[in-house]
């Protein structure tokens, strides 16, 4: 098996530059915690975005959904902010015969206290264990796409 990972950006791949909260979109970190964890399970990392998600357009969301299709592999883990990320597993729900799971983070993978290297490594092993479909793993849960929304006051994702 072959994990193919695409990075649209987001909270997890953020680089916070003062404390009036500028950002912008570093290189993607999943291969950074991957090698520091001694993954060896055979990936690769394609940057495909470098957006927060309150930013993408459909055109983006298109992007994303032609990437997946067109993917020779088919297990799949994108990497995507968390604002709208149930929207965009709902935009790929259509995609047919790949397992394709969504994860992100609360808190950028480059600060001391993330949810980052966790929701990596659970989306990894969700990718392997699930049937065919679209699914986000976030907060140790594994989410349909159609049935789940982000909790913005509690910081976590939850079943519809």
């Amino acid at each position: 098996m072959h994990l193919h990972i695409l990075t649209t950006g987001g909270t997890f791949d953020k680089i916070y530059h003062d404390a009036l909260s500028e950002f912008t979109i570093g290189e993607p970190m999943a291969g950074e915690l991957l090698a520091e964890a001694g993954v060896n399970l055979s990936y690769s990392v394609d940057s495909v975005l470098k957006k927060d998600s309150l930013e993408l357009t459909d055109t983006d969301r298109e992007l994303l959904h032609q990437h997946v299709s067109q993917s020779p592999h088919q297990h799949i883990l994108i990497i995507h902010g968390t604002d709208t990320m149930a929207l965009t597993a709902q935009h790929l729900s259509n995609i047919q015969d790949k397992t394709v799971v969504l994860t992100g983070a609360m808190q950028p993978a480059r600060m001391r206290h993330t949810d980052a290297p966790f929701n990596l490594g659970f989306a990894i092993g969700a990718v392997q264990c699930l049937d065919s479909g679209i699914y986000i793993a976030m907060n140790g849960q594994i989410f349909n796409a159609n049935n789940v929304q982000k909790n913005r006051h509690l910081s976590r994702f939850e079943t519809l």
